[in-house]
């Protein structure tokens, strides 16, 4: 059996359909063929988040969280390209004065 996704917008018609009260809970799951827990479910988590609605900050919080996240990111970026340069600079010194097989000299072979 699969699973069946619903979409926001369906689950909210289907929730303003419930509490505007003109059909009972297990008719409305009945119609659906949703299972009236289900129902109670999206109920409780629309009427916790319809506040959300007239919150006019949340588009603020939203683009400062996306604003940080993206200077993390660049961040991030500028340390892996600092370390590749490291990385390739410590690999041309270690040939030039260990010569071209260095790595070998240097590497721990695996214990028998």
């Amino acid at each position: 059996m699969r699973k069946r996704t619903f979409t926001p917008e369906f689950k909210a018609k289907v929730i303003i359909e419930l509490l505007k009260g003109e059909k009972e809970l297990s008719q409305l799951a009945s119609e659906h063929e949703i299972a009236p827990n289900q129902l109670r479910n999206w109920k409780s988590e629309f009427l916790e988040n319809a506040a959300n609605a007239f919150d006019n900050k949340k588009d603020e919080k939203l683009k400062e969280s996306l604003k940080s996240s993206e200077a993390e990111k660049d961040d991030l970026y500028k340390k892996v390209g600092q370390l590749t340069t490291q990385v390739d600079w410590l690999k041309k010194k270690s040939e030039e004065l260990f010569g071209p097989d260095w790595e070998s000299k240097f590497t721990p072979r695996p214990k028998r």
